[in-house]
């Protein structure tokens, strides 16, 4: 049987218990534990620890803190089962799919953890007896807040990109998703992470972010979460001259062109849009059609909706799990209630499974007007929207016309059409006869309101290092 773990802090090398808030399986909101709110003694001796463990972190050899890196991947990866069974249970999602988030997890920390190996500096060429040399430094204290929708792999993007750039971080992770990050930090501390420079905290999130960001120490902010959150934590940043890293919201355009197998397509947008209950801030919501091959589309994207099975995460037959809260099933109600009345067709799903919890079908929406609230506001949720286009053209422009820009998707075999869809789609990610927007190895981030800044890749890892330049003129006075 699933069991769910008691919540603790990690502050100053010591796991604290405080009272807090209820954590609620979305299954059917019962109470499955409570997590533990921050003091503002505690986040006083959080910061104090975490300048010494900056010190410490920073001069510790790269290899030695890739080697520390990996070892916790190992640590997670034996504790995967009780992990994700974890998961589940605070977010919903099937444990299979919470497995291979932790997995994942592992994948990007050991990726990270390489890089933090190959942060290069350069010589620039100069004239005789003068030197020019770039070095790539530690950034210095990171502040990090990480969202429910993802509760391992998304505080790992921040806690792995800290690491491996030699960073200390005091990690704000979900209180409504509290065990998943509980667990990662968990494993780097008994890998031998120092004392100070992995940190825990939960409380209420605006005054955390308005006590560290602040903070002189703090050097960078990452933020993973909404749009509205993401400018009041960026705007705070701006005000005290901190750079910042906001992955933001987005409302995924998926482009289909009359090339391709249109059945193939429509099962695997389907499948893929079910993940996490569509809780996904790449996951393909705005499905732009050609109009010879739309009818085609909807009609198989609606089958295989309608077979997805929604249920209890901890049962092996269920494919998608509730929605992790009341808010994403409120939303889904009132979204697609406004989209019906405004003309859409109901393909798959459209109304709440029974009266407790916050289980919702995987719903998909055809000739959905322009003007419907869901075009426009980003579901979050299982919810796919079906449009016709007269050309590629007309799909590229009403998938730039919201201001996201964090993934796009496509399916076409025509060069000319991927290059133009690659010059012209306003996104971050652009994926092309697939829909996974990124992996460990290469940079995801978005454009307009979706954000800035770089986790993944060797660009995600300079977010968390400057730059510094030295001059050295040889043999003089």
């Amino acid at each position: 049987m699933a069991t769910y773990p008691t919540l603790k802090l990690r502050i100053a090398g010591d796991w604290r218990q405080r009272p807090g808030a209820p954590v609620h399986n979305p299954l059917d909101d019962s109470v499955i534990g409570e997590v533990p709110y921050a003091t503002r003694a505690d986040l006083d001796d959080a910061l104090a620890a975490a300048v010494e463990g900056q010190r410490i972190w920073r001069r510790t050899a790269p290899a030695r803190r890739a080697g520390i890196m990996r070892e916790a991947t190992r640590l997670l990866r034996d504790r995967a089962d009780a992990i994700a069974a974890a998961v589940t249970l605070e977010q919903g999602k099937p444990r299979a799919q919470a497995k291979v988030e932790v997995l994942r997890a592992c994948d990007i920390i050991e990726w990270d953890a390489e890089e933090g190996r190959r942060a290069y500096g350069r010589v620039i060429p100069a004239e005789p007896g003068m030197r020019h040399i770039v070095l790539r430094e530690p950034i210095g204290l990171v502040a990090g807040f990480a969202p429910w929708n993802f509760p391992v792999s998304s505080p790992t993007r921040k806690v792995a990109g800290a690491l491996a750039a030699g960073c200390a971080i005091i990690l704000k992770a979900s209180e409504e998703t509290p065990a998943g990050a509980m667990h990662l930090v968990e494993a780097f501390i008994d890998a031998g992470v120092p004392r100070g420079v992995l940190q825990l905290v939960f409380g209420v999130p605006s005054e955390i972010s308005e006590y560290l960001i602040p903070q002189p120490d703090v050097r960078l902010v990452t933020f993973t979460g909404s749009v509205p959150v993401g400018k009041r934590l960026s705007a705070l940043a701006g005000a005290h001259m901190k750079p910042a890293i906001m992955e933001l919201g987005g409302h995924a355009p998926v482009i289909v062109c009359d090339d391709v197998d249109v059945e193939s397509a429509a099962a695997l947008s389907a499948t893929v849009k079910s993940r996490n209950a569509g809780q996904v801030c790449v996951a393909p919501t705005r499905f732009y059609v050609d109009d010879a091959v739309h009818d085609r589309f909807a009609d198989a994207f609606g089958e295989t909706a309608r077979a997805v099975r929604v249920g209890d995460g901890l049962d092996p037959a269920t494919q998608m799990g509730p929605v992790a809260n009341p808010r994403r099933l409120e939303a889904m109600q009132r979204l697609v209630a406004d989209a019906v009345a405004r003309g859409a067709r109901v393909l798959a799903g459209g109304e709440r499974i029974g009266n407790r919890g916050c289980l919702f079908p995987l719903t998909v929406l055809a000739d959905v007007p322009d003007d419907a609230l869901a075009m426009h506001e980003e579901p979050f949720g299982p919810l796919a929207l079906i449009s016709r286009t007269r050309d590629l053209g007309e799909a590229i422009a009403k998938a730039n016309a919201l201001p996201f820009g964090l993934a796009g998707y496509a399916f076409t075999h025509s060069a000319p059409r991927v290059e133009r869809l690659s010059e012209e789609l306003e996104v971050g990610n652009l994926s092309i006869n697939h829909l996974v927007a990124s992996v460990p190895e290469t940079p995801f981030g978005g454009v307009k309101d979706s954000g800035y800044g770089r986790e993944g890749g060797s660009e995600g890892l300079a977010c968390y290092t400057v730059t510094k330049n030295v001059s050295h003129l040889v043999g003089s006075a």
